[in-house]
């Protein structure tokens, strides 16, 4: 034990000297992944790692908040994990209640916002309620938003995206040759999140290297980087390593590297 808190602070210290506060990441979007296979490991029910991975996303957060991250994207339910059992769904069902009755005092305390992405009308009511409320309640911070992803799917975006648009487009009141870009990122679950929309890195935990349909137009330019932690073992020094490594690369947009 004594062993491994000198390496955790060897590991804060040398994070600390190489960490460049000037060019922090405006907006990280994080794939939790992993929660079952940490339980698993352990012999636990995979419940267990869904109830670690929650005291995760806050020790996270304050991380990123504390670090000066203006947005702070985590991909908490799909589209797609409604194939799950039963039983995990409902579990995962009740832990935004559970987590916002606990820390909403603490987002607020960090001037933290709480944003949501996705069509949260198919969750169930007491869900919805603990969303919407938490949403309400730090309404007036102005520091780090916190935007989840609840029964989000990126297909799913696009596509109602284009169904706004296509309607839009019917009643006369778009021209089709207008059709840009821009317009179709302001018809993305992300416009909320204004000029931060598009992450500049995204994490997945793990170690597996896939997208999952998660924010697959705003990440054209993200910088992707995949960790070996299952997401229960990842902190705010696993924060700071992945930003250490993002500001080791060279964002060239398409461009050129001297530009």
């Amino acid at each position: 034990m004594e062993e491994q808190l000198v390496f955790s602070k060897n590991k804060s210290e040398a994070n600390d000297q190489q960490l460049d506060l000037e060019r922090i990441p405006n907006h990280i979007a994080i794939i939790m992944d992993g929660n079952g296979r940490w339980a698993q490991k352990r012999h636990l029910p995979r419940v267990a790692g869904h109830k670690q991975g929650m005291q995760t996303v806050k020790k996270v957060t304050i991380a990123a908040s504390d670090l000066g991250v203006k947005v702070l994207s985590l991909y908490a339910f799909s589209t797609e994990n409604w194939k799950r059992p039963s039983s995990e769904v409902n579990y995962l069902m009740q832990l935004p209640i559970r987590f916002f009755s606990t820390f909403v005092p603490d987002l607020v305390k960090h001037n933290v916002k709480v944003a949501v992405m996705g069509d949260i009308t198919k969750l169930p009511e007491q869900t919805q309620k603990a969303v919407k409320d938490a949403i309400a309640d730090t309404a007036d911070c102005n520091g780090m938003i916190l935007n989840f992803a609840l029964n989000y799917g990126s297909r799913d975006e696009i596509t109602r995206a284009m169904k706004k648009i296509g309607q839009a487009v019917k009643d006369g009141q778009i021209d089709p040759m207008t059709i840009d870009e821009q317009m179709l990122s302001q018809h993305m679950m992300s416009a909320q999140l204004g000029e931060y929309a598009d992450p500049d890195l995204l994490i997945r935990t793990s170690g597996e290297e896939r997208i999952s349909n998660f924010m697959l137009w705003q990440i054209a330019y993200s910088e992707l980087e995949f960790v070996p932690e299952h997401w229960p073992d990842f902190d705010g020094e696993s924060l700071k390593t992945a930003i250490i490594e993002f500001q080791g690369r060279h964002r060239r947009f398409g461009g050129l590297k001297n530009q």
